[in-house]
């Protein structure tokens, strides 16, 4: 069964700032908690690492589907047969006093079996994980880097 979540923050910094930052995928293990390691693989694939309960790992490959520049970046995962299936988008907002409102919305489907539980587990509260992930990536933006 698919499942959406959806979170906003408001980032002050200018939309351009943000967007890039975002947009540079391999940055987002120092803002996102249990991503280890993305590497850009080729123009719009990227191979993605990310810690799961008990010390282990899922991974897949996610391909970027849009990419406009300082609005919206959307994504979903490919030829992950028996791993984690992920779609969503992220839409960048320009609000007055140089500030960025980001969206992010995101669909996932676990896989079935003991890699559905170990996947299930990393996704549990999904919200909660998502909203802490913002807050993460508000402070890395907003303090430099």
């Amino acid at each position: 069964m698919t499942e959406r979540v959806s979170q906003t923050v408001i980032v002050k910094s200018d939309v351009s700032t943000a967007y890039n930052v975002w947009s540079n995928f391999e940055t987002f293990p120092y803002f996102m908690k249990y991503v280890e390691k993305v590497e850009k693989i080729g123009p719009q694939k990227s191979y993605w690492e990310v810690k799961g309960p008990l010390g282990t790992t899922v991974q897949w490959t996610a391909e970027t589907t849009r990419l406009d520049v300082n609005t919206r970046i959307g994504w979903n995962t490919k030829d992950n047969a028996g791993t984690m299936t992920t779609s969503g988008e992220v839409v960048f907002t320009e609000l007055p006093d140089n500030q960025t409102q980001i969206t992010v919305t995101m669909n996932y489907t676990p896989p079935g079996g003991k890699l559905g539980e170990v996947v299930a587990q990393l996704f549990a509260d999904p919200d909660k994980r998502l909203e802490e992930d913002l807050r993460n990536f508000k402070a890395y933006v907003e303090n430099g880097r």
